[in-house]
């Protein structure tokens, strides 16, 4: 069993835990990421959180295997509140396992790139999760990912949005004092 088969954290109810990451750019558009594996597959970076490891720090490490930025490219706007879950179908559910995965249960984050966008690395890692990116608007990933992900990806990006909405009300209020 490798390390990392044994850092897998599967809850009570047959979902992992996860962090999803929405990287947008001064325009508000969002890093979309395709995927190495499928045929036209896109989606925003995400990845599995280490047993002992915190949401945040999990979101680090991903920032960094799956699209090469450090804590010092990006800022944090936004954190989902809970857990955005969806399941899988079951051809993907790897019944041999124990315990099985059913799912995915996400934090959400949203981070605004500080830096240009050359410092975006798909080369990082050994073994790549995208061969490329681009620049989309905010909605648009709704539609494009994969179907069984599309109700949490609105619900991620609603809550996200709502949530820097108000925190860019509250700094214009303020600053208007």
């Amino acid at each position: 069993m490798s390390t990392a088969e044994k850092d897998r954290v599967i809850d009570e109810a047959g979902f992992r835990p996860n962090v999803g990451i929405v990287v947008t750019n001064a325009d508000g558009q969002v890093l979309w990421g395709k995927r190495v594996k499928g045929r036209d597959s896109w989606q925003f970076p995400q990845g599995g959180i280490n047993a002992g490891e915190e949401p945040e720090e999990a979101m680090y490490r991903e920032l960094r295997e799956e699209i090469g930025l450090l804590p010092e490219h990006v800022t944090i706007l936004g954190v989902t509140k809970g857990w955005h879950r969806y399941r899988l179908p079951s051809k993907f559910i790897r019944k041999n396992e124990t315990p099985i995965c059913i799912g995915q249960k996400q934090k959400w984050f949203l981070l605004r790139l500080d830096a240009p966008d050359d410092a975006v690395r798909l080369d990082i890692d050994t073994t790549p999760e995208f061969k490329d990116w681009k620049w989309v608007s905010y909605w648009y990933p709704i539609s494009s990912v994969v179907d069984f992900k599309q109700q949490v990806y609105r619900s991620a990006l609603s809550e996200l949005m709502a949530a820097n909405l108000t925190k860019s009300k509250s700094r214009r209020r303020r600053r208007k004092r």
